[in-house]
């Protein structure tokens, strides 16, 4: 009698990583843009409506690029970083170091990318330090200390779990190979295009 086994679930589930604050400062500034520059088309007179839809053209993939887009990724067999303008593809073996100083980077293959998803909040790990060293004054339990609120900043939490991901990952067969970089020419090319349509217009005016 031959047994069938099921097949075996991935040690760990992908994990994705973005900033509430970054989204949500970008929905704002976009209904911003929407709302003068719309209003700009609408009741502009001459050149003002051409130059509104340039302004736009060139402005909301800025804001786009920089708030709404940046998002870090992270599964068994790589680290997927989407920055503003680029999309790198890090298989775990190509990683050298994870690390959180001023901002969050990440190495690869002598390379330094920085994780835009994954803000550093120079606050929120002085208040994590400050809670950890009043619970060991106090003597706190860590269970008690830890209900109490995160012992590392969310930047230094995370940075730590893709740590661990890449040690864990580096030796799979599936996470071999070099680091592969994609531009967004999606956001460049309008923001571009906008930028020298609105200098065209305004000199000569």
């Amino acid at each position: 009698m031959t047994g069938s086994s099921s097949p075996k679930a991935p040690e760990h589930a992908d994990r994705s990583y973005r900033s509430p604050g970054g989204i949500a400062a970008g929905v704002l500034l976009l209904a911003l843009a929407a709302w003068l520059g719309g209003d700009a088309i609408v009741r502009g007179e001459g050149r003002t409506p051409w130059l509104a839809l340039a302004g736009l053209l060139c402005v909301v993939p800025l804001v786009i690029a920089f708030t709404v887009r940046p998002a870090v990724w992270a599964g068994e067999d790589r680290l997927l970083v989407r920055n503003p303008f680029r999309t790198v593809t890090l298989p775990w073996a190509s990683v050298e170091a994870v690390r959180a100083g001023y901002s969050s980077e990440v190495l690869a293959a002598g390379r330094t990318y920085q994780l835009w998803a994954i803000p550093v909040s120079l606050r929120q790990r002085k208040r994590a330090a400050r809670r950890v060293s009043r619970a060991a004054a106090e003597g706190t339990p860590r269970v008690a200390a830890a209900q109490a609120g995160p012992e590392r900043a969310p930047a230094d939490q995370a940075i730590e779990d893709l740590r661990g991901l890449a040690e864990r990952g580096a030796t799979r067969e599936g996470a071999q190979g070099v680091p592969a970089v994609r531009w967004a020419y999606e956001l460049i090319a309008p923001s571009v295009v906008g930028l020298l349509l609105f200098v065209g217009l305004a000199t000569f005016a």
